[in-house]
């Protein structure tokens, strides 16, 4: 599957929110909602892309994904990893905390939850 577009992947996170539904309850999960005709041509490409799938219920078109959303994530972070990080989520991290875009509470945090990860 290929990488989604910003505009994509913000009308996927409205179909993911959904689970499965019209245009207009895609609207619903958007700050600011794009127009109608751009969310539909938007969710259409993502059918073209495989990311979505559709349904004609009576006058209805109605959408649902194919991907869960922590499977397009595993995916593409994995890549950005392999491919700017050396397939080192230890320079992910490194990374982050260089560019001062995570505190030392953040990594507590995140120390905590691989300690306590159930095995």
């Amino acid at each position: 599957m290929e990488k989604l577009t910003q505009q994509e992947e913000e009308a996927m996170r409205a179909v993911w929110k959904t689970g499965s539904g019209n245009i207009k309850s895609f609207i619903e999960h958007f700050d600011e909602p794009p127009p109608y005709t751009t969310l539909a041509s938007t969710v259409k490409n993502l059918e073209k892309k495989g990311y979505v799938k559709s349904e004609l219920i009576g006058n209805t078109l109605l959408y649902a994904p194919t991907i869960e959303e922590a499977d397009y994530k595993q995916k593409f972070l994995g890549n950005v990893v392999k491919d700017y990080f050396a397939n080192s989520y230890k320079e992910l991290v490194s990374f982050f905390v260089e560019k001062d875009k995570i505190n030392a509470e953040e990594l507590r945090e995140l120390i905590d939850l691989i300690e306590n990860k159930p095995k």
